[in-house]
């Protein structure tokens, strides 16, 4: 798990303001020599023999340890309880559908290595004004869509004034929104300027200019999430060209094969692509499935891997004492997820600061790890930013919502319900949560009643019933738990959350500004301070009360191997955050080592 980074990680941060050159394709280990042995009547002589073949495919060369090409074939699971309507993440993030592998089929402005750094993806290299406001993204002009159609800014620019379309509806759109707001980015949202009028604009074919609102030191973090739409096809066949394989068009590295809906997802390497991304693995393969049942799927070896996220409290028992199986984890933070509890704050009984208090030290956070969630999969949370995120300040906050249950109990007298009397009955809302999860907040629900005398039922709802809830004005979920995990490595992203602007409709003026003068603020010192306090003001209001941090366990066949899988600079291990995606250069580097020959008789169809 990542510990102590806020030191490299301001230095990235201070590293994105200078112009980005470009990376080139990971060079391969060179074959090794073999020597052989030439017989003569006398003495035997050692001479090299030839290398073997290299195998080479678009353009690239497998490592000497990879399966042949028709091996190169990686399986993963996709939750079919969730749902799924689309595999772009500019048309929706939240109806992508489960675990799937999504977000294949375009090539953002930039990426990010393992060590969570920002690298040139179609942009080969970008620049600011002093101001930080004004960004210009210089486009690589070699690549191509699947069709023979360049990639050009226009197809960006398209892109970006689609999800400001308030006729689109963007259930991200948010993340464009302050801090470093997109120029009338909000404005046209709410309809009152067309979408033409954002701060996204083409220079010619290779040039795209972001304007922001405000200073924006973080914004080539930000557009890792950048995947654009082809105009000419979403011009001619509309946002969801890519449902379809015979319409799907692609100028990332693979294209689409076939797309049944809650049941497969099928990818082929792109051999029209020409990014740094390439990939050694030469087709994807997303089977749809309930999450119960991925880990025995793991064990028969119809995956190569399971998310930590879908593993249940037993079977990370099972995995802890089995041998073999312990030796396939990979634990690293991922995307610094927090899980924690929210309240709306504008209604009784939680419009009392002291009730939520009181229900922020109720929480035992270190029985929960042992008991429910397995130390395996997380660490108990006292804040919302998890340790080794830049500006978390975890350990000096520990003490605000530490477990008190007399503190508790105190804080709900004074508030005006003396164990509990008077106090209305709870529904505790869940977002589609695992096994794991609901068991932990039957957990949570128990001790509220046992120690406060505080009736709570627990209902895990389905996504999209949870989400148009929360983000419903005013909102329609009283008592929730919920997670958040970063969108892009810099503080203004997950206390962003918490902005009036956010999802919850906690409200504090003192917050939203320090919040926001950090993001906009260039010295890294200082804004890491701001948003120390900003955190500190957080946890003390407690608009939400911090359960756990999730550090996550991945099972990963030892036949999967590559670069992404190794530790990166805060030893963190296993597949970083953003995963097997566009937004990462994972692709570039994992592949299928021969091994997978001794568990495989024939390639996953």
């Amino acid at each position: 798990m990542a510990r102590n980074r806020t030191g490299s990680l301001l230095a990235l941060l201070a590293a994105l303001l200078v112009m980005a050159s470009c990376g080139g394709q990971p060079g391969q280990p060179a074959a090794p020599a073999v020597p052989t042995a030439a017989g003569g009547s006398t003495q035997a002589t050692a001479v090299p023999a030839a290398a073997p073949a290299a195998q080479t495919l678009n353009g690239i060369t497998l490592p000497d340890d990879a399966a042949p090409p028709e091996y190169q074939v990686y399986v993963n699971y996709f939750d079919n309880t969730a749902t799924f309507t689309t595999i772009d993440f500019m048309e929706s993030v939240y109806n992508q559908g489960g675990v799937g592998l999504v977000n294949l089929l375009s090539e953002p402005l930039v990426r990010l290595n393992k060590d969570f750094q920002v690298t040139p993806a179609a942009a080969l290299k970008w620049s600011s004004n002093a101001e930080g406001t004004i960004w210009t993204f210089e486009l690589d002009p070699n690549l191509v869509w699947s069709d023979g159609t360049p990639l050009t800014a226009d197809d960006y620019v398209t892109t970006f004034r689609y999800t400001a379309d308030p006729k689109h509806a963007w259930d991200f759109a948010w993340y464009y929104s302050a801090p470093g707001a997109i120029l009338n980015w909000d404005k046209a949202l709410a309809g009152e300027v067309p979408t033409d009028q954002i701060g996204v604009r083409a220079d010619g074919p290779n040039k795209v200019i972001f304007e922001t609102e405000t200073p924006a030191p973080f914004l080539p973090a930000k557009l890792v999430y950048s995947g654009p739409f082809q105009k000419k096809q979403f011009e001619a066949v509309g946002p969801l060209y890519n449902n379809d394989p015979a319409t799907s068009v692609s100028s990332g590295p693979f294209v689409l094969k076939e797309f049944r809906k809650g049941e497969r997802l099928v990818y082929e390497a792109n051999p029209t692509y020409k990014g740094t991304n390439k990939p050694f693995i030469q087709k994807l393969i997303s089977i749809g499935a309930k999450p119960e049942t991925f880990f025995a799927g793991y064990q028969a070896g119809e995956v190569d891997l399971v998310p930590g996220a879908y593993l249940q409290t037993a079977d990370n028992e099972i995995i802890a004492a089995d041998p073999a199986l312990s030796q396939e984890v990979k634990t690293n933070s991922q995307d610094f997820r927090t899980d924690y509890l929210f309240f709306d704050t504008k209604s009784p009984p939680f419009d009392d600061v002291r009730v939520r208090q009181a229900f922020g030290h109720i929480i035992d956070r270190d029985t929960l790890i042992k008991s429910v969630i397995t130390p395996s999969q997380g660490i108990p949370a006292y804040s919302f930013l998890m340790p080794g995120f830049p500006a978390s300040n975890s350990a000096a906050l520990k003490d605000i919502q530490a477990f008190d249950v007399a503190k508790a109990k105190a804080l709900l007298t004074e508030a005006g319900y003396p164990d509990g009397k008077g106090f209305p009955k709870l529904t505790l809302w869940l977002r589609n949560e695992s096994a794991t999860r609901q068991a932990m907040a039957q957990a949570i629900a128990a001790t509220i009643k046992q120690e406060l005398g505080i009736e709570v039922e627990v209902a895990n709802k389905e996504f999209k019933t949870f989400m148009e809830a929360i983000n419903a004005k005013p909102t329609q979920i009283q008592f929730g738990l919920v997670s958040y995990g970063m969108d892009f490595l810099d503080a203004s992203n997950m206390l962003g959350v918490w902005l009036a602007t956010g999802r919850h409709n906690w409200q504090n003026a003192e917050f939203d500004t320090m919040v926001n003068e950090a993001a906009a603020t260039l010295d890294p010192a200082a804004r890491l301070a701001q948003f120390q306090e900003a955190e500190k003001l957080l946890v003390t209001d407690a608009p939400g009360v911090f359960v756990y941090h999730r550090t996550v366990g991945d099972l990963i066949k030892p036949y999967v191997k590559g670069a992404a899988l190794e530790p990166n600079a805060a030893g963190s291990a296993g597949l970083q955050w953003p995963g097997y995606s566009i937004y990462s250069d994972s692709i570039s580097t994992l592949y299928i080592t021969k091994d997978v020959l001794n568990v495989r008789t024939a390639p996953p169809e």
